[in-house]
């Protein structure tokens, strides 16, 4: 979603306001929480595992502080959607997530540039198919592990509506797609944050907001372009309204 303020005048440009700041570190926190309460119970027999247990104050600390981040990932998801909906309903913000029939050509351009077929790379707008898989793909892992968690927490209750297999079945595809989004963070999003040769050692744009205008021109050039063409039709109307 688009979110951000207005540009810095000389080499550094504002890509994320101090909003999508805090909600993508209160969501790696909440990330990190559900993972180490969640490996140490499904792993229980293992030596780490117990450490961590007893660490925490016991299997029924354990437990709860998983539910507690259980609950805190609904509430950020939830957030998340409602400001995604209200700022494209009211505020008329750009659907910037899509996922588009460029970002399938981006891919080919991209794999003939990396080939040597091509002589330069695909040309992305604000977030490139990269992000995007990253963004759905946590995005989507979340309402699977938000509605299979529910039912897990209140089976009773879940059998009340739905037939007793769904118990099992939440079990098992709760489990699973834990460890497939572990590992999607763990490989995909972390080397593209930190490992990938053209941001080591450290995308700091999550950090400060703001990204070098040499990366926007690299990465992004669609939307410094269109950045620059509204800066300067800012600029032309302040002048008229000066001059008249």
């Amino acid at each position: 979603m688009t979110n951000t303020a207005d540009e810095q005048p000389t080499t550094r440009i504002r890509r994320f306001g101090l909003y999508r700041i805090a909600e993508h570190w209160l969501h790696a926190a909440v990330f990190c929480l559900l993972v180490v309460t969640g490996l140490a119970q499904k792993y229980h027999t293992y030596d780490i595992s117990q450490w961590v247990v007893l660490r925490m104050g016991g299997i029924d600390a354990a437990r709860l502080l998983h539910r507690v981040a259980g609950f805190l990932l609904i509430l950020l998801f939830a957030q998340h959607i409602a400001v995604a909906v209200f700022g494209i309903v009211k505020r008329r913000w750009q659907v910037s997530m899509l996922i588009q029939v460029k970002d399938y050509q981006d891919v080919i351009t991209n794999l003939k540039y990396y080939f040597g077929l091509k002589n330069h790379p695909a040309a992305c707008d604000r977030y490139d198919y990269k992000q995007k898989f990253d963004y759905w793909g946590v995005l989507l892992s979340n309402a699977v592990m938000i509605a299979t968690g529910v039912v897990l927490m209140f089976p009773i209750g879940t059998t009340k509506f739905l037939y007793g297999e769904i118990v099992p079945a939440a079990n098992v595809i709760h489990t699973n797609q834990s460890l497939l989004i572990i590992l999607v963070i763990a490989v995909w999003h972390i080397y593209n944050s930190i490992f990938s040769p053209e941001i080591f050692p450290f995308d700091t744009t999550i950090l400060t907001g703001f990204i070098s205008k040499e990366r926007m021109l690299r990465e992004h050039p669609l939307e410094l372009e269109r950045r620059e063409r509204a800066e300067r039709k800012a600029i032309k109307a302040a002048s008229r309204v000066k001059s008249g």
